[in-house]
């Protein structure tokens, strides 16, 4: 069977180039004949591949020497948990609130300390991000913290909040290695990896040095200290290997395609044709205010909000080859997730399906 264009939120499409990589290598890596699935993650192979991935990752990003990288497991949904854990000192955290992810880590911040909604766009079902220009920042606040971009309601930070000096931590889980990210505007970043870079079962954290602390109350679980993680150089216990072994294979992807300046590009490229479809339309809309509009995550309605016509359109598409294209569960509607891997000539058949299928239920 040929493979379809695959929008889904995530876990999501992966370069090509790379599945046939692993394929290739996956009954014996580089000569060792062993599967990366099977090999001892204290072998010197195994120990070259993790390596690598940093590094990798470290050009990409123009990491500073002073920020560790971390390749743990338990998603960025354990983060919520970690983050309060390992970085409220104060026992304080201020949360902007722009999307049902950056809602939980607010709420399991509460076990934790006193965590406070500063800023939210709940009003309006999450369809724009809020000024952050002025917002009542907690002079004990810790850290404040954001969802980079809305994987469910499609919209980004365009400009980063203005903190007053308090360390900013951010999930970059659906938008890391889309576009350039100047590391040090950030104390702490991390991001589930089963959107842009890998398969489900990575998170990355990358947490400035000064950050890891070594008095954390007593209640912090091991396995959960960021020094835990670090000292051990992310191999403390067995980590998720084949993941990250792919996730390597991204890297070398992006630093393939001319790297985060010309991902960039790519992405504002594809998410264009997508959204002037969509604005001139007469059958589907766009959901989000267009100043906040995310490069990765295009929410879209019927403009009469016709259920039955929208779960058509997903049938027929899903049979045409276009696939995940129903919307999250909280809000409905259509979704086309456009990561990293999803080629130009994929939103391009996408558009042409969406104007037949607009002129043949009109």
């Amino acid at each position: 069977m040929a493979r379809v264009y695959n929008f889904s939120a995530g876990p999501s499409i992966l370069p090509e180039v790379v599945l046939k990589q692993a394929a290739e290598e996956m009954l014996d890596y580089k000569g060792s004949g062993q599967s990366v699935m099977e090999m001892s993650h204290r072998s010197k192979v195994y120990d070259d591949i993790i390596k690598e991935a940093e590094k990798d990752l470290r050009d990409l990003m123009d990491i500073p020497d002073n920020y560790k990288v971390l390749f743990l497991q338990g998603g960025a949904s354990q983060q919520f948990a970690a983050i309060p854990m390992n970085l409220m000192k104060n026992g304080v955290a201020d949360f902007i609130v722009t999307g049902q992810w950056a809602k939980k880590a607010w709420q399991e911040a509460q076990k934790y300390g006193k965590a406070n909604k500063i800023a939210s766009s709940e009003d309006k079902t999450f369809s724009y991000i809020p000024d952050c220009s002025d917002l009542p920042i907690s002079d004990d606040a810790d850290y404040v913290y954001i969802c980079h971009n809305n994987t469910i309601y499609g919209t980004a930070f365009k400009e980063l909040p203005n903190t007053k000096g308090k360390i900013l931590v951010a999930d970059m889980s659906s938008d890391i290695l889309s576009q350039p990210v100047n590391v040090e505007d950030y104390g702490l970043i991390f991001f589930g990896v089963q959107k842009n870079v890998g398969p489900a079962g990575v998170v990355i954290v990358i947490v400035r040095e000064d950050l890891i602390r070594d008095d954390l109350p007593e209640f912090v679980p091991t396995m959960l200290k960021y020094k835990t993680q670090a000292d051990a150089d992310s191999l403390y216990n067995t980590p998720p290997c084949y993941g990250i072994y792919i996730c390597g294979l991204v890297f070398k992807w992006v630093k393939s395609m001319g790297g985060l300046k010309a991902m960039k590009a790519h992405n504002e490229k594809k998410a264009k044709i997508l959204y002037d479809y969509l604005d001139q339309s007469e059958m589907f809309m766009g959901t989000v205010v267009e100043k906040d509009r995310s490069l990765m995550n295009v929410p879209f309605v019927t403009r009469n909000h016709d259920a039955d016509l929208e779960a058509k359109f997903v049938k027929e598409a899903t049979e045409a080859g276009f696939v995940n294209l129903k919307g999250h569960r909280s809000v409905g509607g259509m979704r086309a997730s456009i990561y990293n891997a999803m080629p130009i000539e994929g939103v391009e058949k996408l558009v042409e399906f969406m104007k037949a299928f607009e002129e043949a239920n009109k």
